[in-house]
C-alpha cells in the first residue's frame, strides 16, 4: 500500500466512536460514559495541546483524491456500522437490572452515533448526485428521526445562509438553547414548505405521495412503532431520547458554524455565499474524525467538493478550538458571548474598513 493510500485511512479514526459505543452497550456504570468522555473531554484537550493544520493539498494530490474511491467507502461502510450498533442499543436496553445510570451512559453513546455517524455522514452523502448515495443519506437520518433535513439542509440552508430567512443559522446575541427551538421547529417547516413549492412546479398536489416529507413522515412511525413492537415501547422512548441527543448535536454544530455571521442585501437579492460567512476550523484531530465537517467555509463556498479536498481559505474566519471544544462552549452563553462577539465585531470592523 503506497503512502497516500495509506493516508487516506486516517478518516478510519472515526471508528473509534462506534468501538466506544460497542464497550458502553455492553458494559455498566462509568465506562458506558466512553463515548463521551472521548468526544468531549479527550479530543477536546488534544486539540487545545496541537495547532490547527491550514495546510492545503497540491492541485495534483486533490486530483488524485477525486478520483479515489476509498474516500467513499470510508463513507459507505458507516451505514451498516450504525445500523448494527442501533441494534445492538436496542438489544443492550433489554437487559435486566441496568440501573439510572447505566441507562443514561448507553442512550448517550447512542445519541453521539446518532449525530456523529448518522447525521454527519449522512450530511455528506446527502450533497451527492447518486441515488445509491442520497438513499444512504436518509437511511442514517431515518437514525435520528430527523429525514427532513435532506430536503432543508440542501435546498434551504445552503441557499439562505447566513442570512435571516435561514433557521439553521444563529444570529449575533442568540442563545444555543433558544437556537434549538428556532431552528428545529423552523428548518421543519421549511422542509414542508420546500417540498410543496417543488411538486407545485411540477404540476403536482402537496398532499400527493410524491411528497418526500409526507413519505419521510410514514417511514419515521413506521420504523418508530417497529422498535416498539420489536422491543418495547419504553425502550422506544430511549431510541427517541437517543435520536433527539443525535439532532440536538447538529444543531449545536449548526450553531458554531454561523453564528453571528451574515450575508449582505444586494437590492433584492443577497450577495453571493462566501468563505467568509461560515466559520471554519483548521484542528486536525476534529478534521478527521468529522469527516472534514469543520472545513465549512469551503464546503459552503463550493457545496459540491467532497470532504477529502475540501481546503483552507485564509479570508474565512477561524475558529478557536476545535468543534467539541466549541459545542462546549456554546452549552454556556455567557463564556460563548466573551469569547465569540468580539470577533464577530472585529470582522464587522475590518469588513467596513475594506469597504471604505
Amino acid at each position: 500500500m503506497n503512502k497516500e493510500r495509506l493516508s487516506s485511512l486516517k478518516y478510519m479514526n472515526v471508528l473509534v466512536l462506534p468501538a466506544l459505543a460497542w464497550v458502553s452497550f455492553n458494559t455498566y456504570g462509568w465506562v458506558t460514559y466512553l463515548p463521551l468522555i472521548q468526544s468531549f473531554v479527550f479530543v477536546p484537550l488534544l486539540e487545545l495541546a496541537f495547532k490547527p493544520n491550514p495546510e492545503n493539498l497540491t492541485s495534483a494530490r486533490e486530483e488524485i483524491r477525486k478520483k479515489d474511491r476509498i474516500f467513499d467507502w470510508q463513507l459507505y461502510i458507516m451505514v451498516p456500522i450504525q445500523f448494527v450498533l442501533l441494534a445492538t442499543f436496542l438489544i443492550s436496553m433489554q437487559e435486566i437490572g441496568l440501573t439510572l445510570l447505566d441507562k443514561i451512559g448507553r442512550i448517550s453513546a447512542m445519541g453521539l452515533m446518532c449525530g456523529v455517524i448518522g447525521i454527519n455522514v449522512a450530511h455528506e452523502l446527502g450533497h451527492r448526485k447518486e441515488k445509491y448515495e442520497q438513499f444512504m443519506a436518509k437511511a442514517l437520518l431515518l437514525t435520528s428521526l430527523y429525514m427532513h433535513f435532506f430536503i432543508e439542509h440542501n435546498r434551504g440552508h445552503h441557499k439562505n445562509v447566513s442570512t435571516k430567512e435561514d433557521p439553521s443559522s444563529a444570529r449575533y446575541g442568540e442563545m444555543l438553547y433558544a437556537f434549538w427551538i428556532r431552528s428545529v421547529v423552523f428548518a421543519y417547516l421549511s422542509a414542508w414548505k420546500l417540498e410543496a413549492e417543488r411538486l407545485k412546479k411540477k404540476g403536482k398536489s402537496p398532499f400527493s405521495f410524491q411528497n418526500e416529507m409526507l413519505q419521510f413522515q410514514l417511514i419515521q412511525i413506521a420504523f418508530t412503532i417497529g422498535i416498539g413492537m420489536l422491543f418495547s415501547w419504553i425502550i422506544m422512548g430511549y431510541f427517541m431520547v437517543a435520536a433527539m441527543i443525535g439532532f440536538l448535536l447538529l444543531e449545536t454544530v449548526n450553531y458554531i458554524e454561523h453564528y453571528g455571521l451574515e450575508r449582505d442585501l444586494k437590492g433584492e437579492a443577497y450577495e453571493r455565499v462566501m468563505p467568509h460567512h461560515s466559520w471554519n476550523s483548521d484542528h486536525k484531530i476534529g478534521r478527521i474524525i468529522l469527516f472534514e465537517l469543520s472545513r465549512h467555509s469551503d464546503h459552503h463556498y463550493i457545496a459540491s467538493r467532497k470532504y477529502q479536498i475540501l481546503r483552507h481559505i485564509d479570508e474565512s474566519p477561524q475558529m478557536p478550538t476545535g468543534y467539541p471544544g466549541m459545542m462546549i462552549l456554546a452549552t454556556i452563553p455567557p463564556l460563548w458571548f466573551s469569547i465569540m462577539n468580539p470577533r464577530i465585531k472585529r470582522i464587522k470592523e475590518e469588513g467596513l474598513a475594506q469597504a471604505a
